[in-house]
């Protein structure tokens, strides 16, 4: 009863609740016959409804619902009282209930709006032949200092969440807790992230309550063989998980998605001695002063993939050890990024040539463009627009046509810098924020253009790669010595 129903963007008892305060209202303007057992119908749904909830954990979507009965109860109330006592029944007159029972509506209508605006996010069912599993490691590099902290002894820790093809669970298996391992580390980092973008942490209250597709620490598939490997950098702020659609539907046409939060510019990173490092990285609004600073932290996240890539290429070492241990391909890695993520991901092919394939989804090029690509690249962005940063496309157009293997730029038309992230699963539909290819759209066409460019340079699947990325946007080909 407290699973959402999808489309409605609330759960069952959410939805009784909504109904029941409906029907209280419409009492008043149904035959004098009806509205005794209407009115107590509708006020024993609601109370018992409010009643669970209370208990359960009620959203802040539907306390408008809850106000809106609350007024409107007293009045549906008090003719079945006078009537029970004895006493005559009053009823105002239909033009002054009219305007009451209108705003009561309206009031009512706040709560299923407000859940449709910022819902429990729903991830889409992976199209892939594997089920997907899930798990989590802490790595320390003994070789670098940390340098967000003062401490000459601190040595540079990441968390890496893995995705991999996995068995099929049993029916009833508990699902992945969505932005953590538990709900009191999702919740952590909900409430990070609001914060990074200036968000009153309870409108997205119910993000921490989704559950992914995923199973924690499931047996790895049987079948597939050994699986090429996939490294994630989020973006500025961002965290491990803020792509596990995508992640997912990866994993289930049999690949190693490995995200990574990196502590101290992630809105927050739980440890597993339960500390919890928050974001030090922050603009000045200097535009000369912020380059210099997203380069810097841009290099310290390249350094970051190339080390989690030398623990994922130890086979048998590490807590990877054991379910995952000979299934891992890594002589076919793809590094992808968003937004700083992407700068990220373009510098870690540049300085470790055990990157294959790169792909940025929307970030800008941060750092040096030199040394030139070596790897065939893949640059998603969204549509252009007046006001989009006028150096963004010709840096990284630059960076591509430098490349010595045949790049793509692809600008998705309706799509926004969230659009390539879960971003358009909880948050409002507004095409500034999280573009205009809606709920359903959006993580489709990520993972189906990113999933294409994969297939053919990982696994070099023979097809027209061009011509399936046309087919959704504007699509630029950099070929070595003859770009266009």
């Amino acid at each position: 009863m407290t699973e959402i129903i999808a489309g409605l963007y609330m759960s069952p008892l959410e939805l009784l609740a909504s109904l029941g305060a409906v029907a209280l209202v419409a009492a008043r303007w149904l035959p004098p016959a009806a509205r005794p057992r209407v009115t107590i119908a509708a006020g024993t749904v609601l109370v018992l409804s409010a009643i669970v909830l209370s208990v359960v954990g009620i959203r802040w979507q539907v306390l408008p619902v809850l106000a809106g009965a609350a007024v409107a109860f007293p009045f549906a109330l008090s003719p079945l009282l006078r009537r029970r006592t004895g006493q005559p029944a009053w009823r105002a007159r239909w033009w002054l209930a009219l305007p009451g029972s209108v705003a009561c509506v309206g009031l009512i209508a706040t709560g299923p709006v407000a859940a449709w605006a910022f819902p429990v996010p729903l991830f889409p069912e992976p199209s892939g032949r594997f089920a997907v599993g899930t798990r989590v490691v802490q790595w320390t590099d003994p070789r670098r200092p940390e340098n967000f902290t003062a401490d000459p002894h601190d040595r540079r820790t990441v968390v890496v969440q893995l995705w991999y093809p996995a068995q099929k669970s049993p029916a009833g298996t508990q699902r992945a807790q969505y932005l953590g391992r538990t709900e009191h580390e999702a919740r952590t980092v909900s409430d990070a992230l609001a914060r990074e973008v200036g968000l009153p942490g309870f409108l997205v209250d119910g993000v921490p309550h989704a559950h992914t597709h995923s199973v924690f620490n499931a047996p790895v598939a049987d079948t597939g063989g050994r699986f090429p490997v996939v490294l994630f950098s989020p973006g500025s702020g961002g965290v491990r998980t803020q792509n596990t659609a995508w992640a997912e539907e990866l994993a289930s046409h049999g690949y190693l998605v490995a995200g990574l939060d990196h502590p101290y510019d992630s809105a927050a990173v739980v440890l597993t001695d339960g500390r919890t490092i928050h974001t030090r990285t922050a603009s000045t609004g200097d535009r000369d002063k912020d380059a210099a600073l997203s380069a810097g932290w841009t290099a310290v996240r390249a350094a970051d993939l190339s080390f989690v890539l030398t623990r994922l290429d130890r086979p048998g070492r590490g807590e990877i050890a054991g379910p995952l241990t000979g299934r891992l391909d890594t002589s076919r890695v793809a590094v992808i990024g968003h937004s700083m993520g992407g700068a990220a991901a373009l510098q870690a092919a540049r300085q470790d040539h055990r990157f294959d394939a790169v792909i940025d989804l929307d970030g800008y090029p941060h750092g040096p463009t030199s040394p030139s690509l070596h790897q065939p690249t893949l640059a998603l962005t969204q549509a252009i627009t007046p006001g989009t940063d006028p150096r963004y496309i010709p840096r990284l157009t630059k960076a591509l046509k430098l490349s010595t293997a045949t790049s793509y730029r692809l600008t998705i038309p309706g799509a926004a810098h969230l659009t390539f992230m879960d971003g358009p699963l909880y948050l409002p539909p507004v095409p500034s924020i999280t573009g205009s290819l809606g709920r359903t759209e959006s993580p489709h066409v990520v993972a189906a253009t990113t999933l294409a460019f994969l297939d053919a340079t990982l696994r070099h699947k023979p097809g027209d790669l061009a011509g399936v990325l046309s087919a959704y946007g504007d699509l630029s080909v950099y070929r070595p010595g003859n770009s266009r």
